[in-house]
Order: C-alpha cells, then sequence, then structure tokens
C-alpha cells in the first residue's frame, strides 16, 4: 500500500501547476537570484505531496501565523528593509525626501502585510482543514 491512505494511482497524483501560478512565477524569473529562490521555493510547495497536517501547517506558515510568524510578513520586513536607507546603501543617492516617502511606504507594506486581520483568512484555511 503507497502513500498516505494506501492510495497510489494517476488518479491522485499532485497536479501540474494551474496557468495562474505558473505564469506569476514565469513572470518572475531572472530578477534577482532571490527571488528565483523564492519561485522554486514556491514551486516545490505547491507540487509536493502533503500530509493533511503539514498542509496546515504550511497555510500557516505562509500567511496565517496570527502572531506574525509567517512568510507573508517577513516578506513585508523586508520591503520596509529594502525602502529605507539606513539599511538600503543603494536609495542613499537619492534625496532626503524621496528617502522619506520610500521609508514610510515601506514601512507602511510592512505594517499591512503584518496585520492579523489579513492572516486571519488563510488561518481559517487551515483551521477549516481541522474541521474547526
Amino acid at each position: 500500500m503507497n502513500g498516505p491512505h494506501g492510495v497510489h494511482a494517476a488518479g491522485n497524483a499532485v497536479p501540474p501547476l494551474d496557468g495562474e501560478l505558473a505564469g506569476i512565477l514565469d513572470d518572475l524569473d531572472g530578477i534577482h537570484p532571490g527571488i528565483d529562490l523564492i519561485r522554486d521555493g514556491i514551486r516545490h510547495l505547491a507540487l509536493d505531496r502533503h500530509t493533511l497536517d503539514a498542509t496546515q501547517t504550511l497555510i500557516a506558515a505562509v500567511a496565517g501565523g496570527s502572531d506574525g510568524t509567517n512568510v507573508v510578513n517577513a516578506l513585508g520586513q523586508l520591503i520596509a528593509r529594502l525602502a529605507t536607507a539606513d539599511s538600503n546603501p543603494a536609495l542613499r543617492t537619492l534625496p532626503l525626501d524621496q528617502q522619506k516617502v520610500a521609508q514610510l511606504n515601506g514601512e507602511t507594506t510592512a505594517f499591512v502585510l503584518a496585520h492579523p486581520d489579513l492572516a486571519q483568512f488563510a488561518s481559517d484555511t487551515s483551521a477549516a482543514i481541522d474541521g474547526i
């Protein structure tokens, strides 16, 4: 007996990426090696076979950790870091006013992506898998 439920057949295979997700990943190709690693990780998560428990955990880790422990929050923090001249020397060549606007927008992005209401949808998705 193969698989977590004793079923291993073509009809039980993980399907290929849908056009929307595949298209987004293709559009992000070659921007930066770090983005390529993120793309590879998303592709791996999407195409790997998961248990119910692992699926719940992955959904929470990607976007549902209400305490801010999730990938969406990490991306928001990354945006804030990239948008701040103190942590991104490339911005230091900009006029000070422009630096401050970029920093404010980056910090706002981090705030919005860390908001617990945003995590609630993925948290609810994870809970639905458990029948809650």
